[in-house]
């Protein structure tokens, strides 16, 4: 995006002409580097990043984020030319504040540089490393957990290449860093994962025996490395131009790296870290034992409400899920999925009650000045709907209960992966495994009985025991019929 002609950039030289209220809690280049993150787009800038600054402004520390983009080196030139710095606008329905944030202390590009990044995974000054790279970039299967390496991750762990991929850079940091004895290191996954921290445990172990790391160095790592659990919830939609803009009118300069949220933010997080941390609970984290009951209330809830509302939304033609919500009868389908399935697939949180938590993401997705765009949410299904919707069936089953609300979602989903728009535009499938959910579908039966075959023979997707069940497949099927018999209004409408 250009730059807005006769508007100055903002940077260091430039913060002194800020309103008062939009200037950072800490100045760049004062709080020395503690935090690596991996994956600095939108949604680390407008809450890690900001729950990190407020902070270190609270209790001080040396925790300044080292942030790494792994491809996007536009971005990274971007907030460099910038000293750093970027703003974060909240929107809520009555207005907006923005306000600049200062917690990163230095940008990287894995993919220009990947040996500048294996060497700071390797920097005893890092004690946190954070991630936000989306589910597929763990390359695990969202059934199982285990390692599924394409060639450029199986060409990491294999030879002396510099490392190319999320995975590959871990390893390659921490097998580093075990041959320093550079001292003990957190890894925090922040990505909408069953278990986060488990799975990224999972993965480093699985990635160290696929490399054929030495004993040694396995033991390093077991016994200095910790990888806490979390919960993040905030929603974040894509920066536009007019993003850019709102900035920019808030602040008198340009901005390049704006982006906008909403005004909730929750993180929850394992306090299990053994080279210290930020007193990130000074900005509002929950610090826990255990965020498996916070993750599968926000997965299961606010995650699985939005990809239904996603999947249902562009089916329908709306361009945002503020949008979808208002279809007729969307929403009363939304309460029920979470009254009679969600909330009773699961253990929530103490003092947490599931519906009320239901209603609250309702009236978050109703707010008109998000633009969270429905194919945006609607991306990577395949990596999604397991821990989204699939996990929520198989408890239900599990437990002898029917899974009828959770099965429209999943109907919504292959309704959508099979292109068209209930008017006969195209909808893009964005996905790792587009072209074998494509080429599944394109060989199965013309019929929604022979779709939901195809998908559920997807072992990438659906477990066995869940493919195989048959009030599962009766539910997807009726749903998908009605779908595709009378689109997204008339089976809203007849679904009360």
């Amino acid at each position: 995006m250009a730059v807005t002609v006769g508007a100055s950039r903002l940077g260091l030289g430039s913060l002194r002409r800020l309103p008062a209220a939009s200037r950072p809690l800490v100045r760049p280049g004062t709080v020395p580097a503690g935090v690596l993150h991996l994956g600095i787009g939108a949604f680390h800038r407008a809450h890690q990043a900001v729950y990190t600054e407020a902070a270190v402004g609270a209790a001080g520390g040396d925790w300044g984020i080292v942030g790494v983009a792994p491809r996007n080196a536009a971005l990274v030139a971007d907030l460099a030319a910038q000293d750093n710095l970027f703003s974060v606008t909240t929107l809520a329905a009555d207005g907006a504040a923005t306000r600049v944030v200062g917690a990163l202390a230095e940008v990287r590009h894995a993919a220009s540089d990947p040996a500048a990044v294996v060497a700071l995974l390797a920097d005893p000054a890092i004690r946190v490393v954070t991630l936000t790279v989306t589910e597929k970039a763990y390359q695990l299967d969202p059934a199982t957990g285990a390692l599924r390496p394409d060639a450029a991750l199986a060409a990491d762990l294999a030879g002396d290449r510099p490392p190319a991929t999320v995975p590959g850079l871990l390893v390659r940091g921490l097998l580093a860093r075990a041959a320093a004895d550079a001292g003990p290191v957190a890894l925090v996954s922040c990505d909408n994962l069953p278990a986060n921290g488990r799975r990224l445990r999972g993965l480093v172990e699985q990635a160290l025996a696929y490399a054929g790391a030495p004993e040694h160095d396995v033991g390093w790592v077991g016994g200095q490395v910790s990888f806490p659990g979390t919960m993040v919830d905030r929603i974040v939609p894509a920066s536009t131009a007019e993003t850019l803009d709102v900035a920019r009118h808030a602040l008198g300069v340009t901005d390049l790296a704006a982006v906008a949220a909403e005004p909730y933010a929750q993180w929850v997080i394992e306090d299990d870290f053994p080279g210290g941390r930020p007193a990130w609970e000074r900005a509002g984290a929950v610090l826990c034992a255990d965020a498996g009951p916070w993750e599968r209330l926000k997965l299961r809830t606010l995650n699985g409400v939005h990809s239904a509302t996603a999947y249902l939304g562009a089916l329908a033609g709306c361009e945002t899920v503020a949008e979808a919500l208002a279809l007729p009868y969307l929403a009363d389908v939304l309460r029920r999925l979470v009254a009679e399935d969600v909330a009773t697939s699961f253990t929530p949180p103490d003092g947490i009650r599931v519906v009320d938590y239901g209603e609250q993401v309702l009236d978050r997705f109703g707010n008109p000045a998000i633009r969270h765009r429905t194919l945006q949410v609607a991306m990577d299904g395949s990596q999604k709907l397991p821990q989204r919707v699939l996990h929520t069936i198989a408890d239900l089953r599990a437990a002898g209960r029917p899974a009828r609300w959770a099965a429209l979602v999943v109907a919504a989903w292959l309704r959508f992966a099979q292109g068209t728009a209930d008017d006969g535009s195209p909808l893009p499938l964005q996905d790792p495994l587009a072209d074998r959910i494509r080429a599944a579908l394109a060989a199965a039966p013309p019929t929604p009985a022979g779709a939901v075959d195809a998908a559920f023979a997807l072992r990438e997707i659906f477990p066995a025991e869940l493919a195989e069940d048959a009030e599962v497949r009766a539910d997807v099927v009726g749903w998908l019929t009605d779908l595709t018999r009378h689109g997204v209004p008339a089976t809203l409408a007849g679904a009360r």
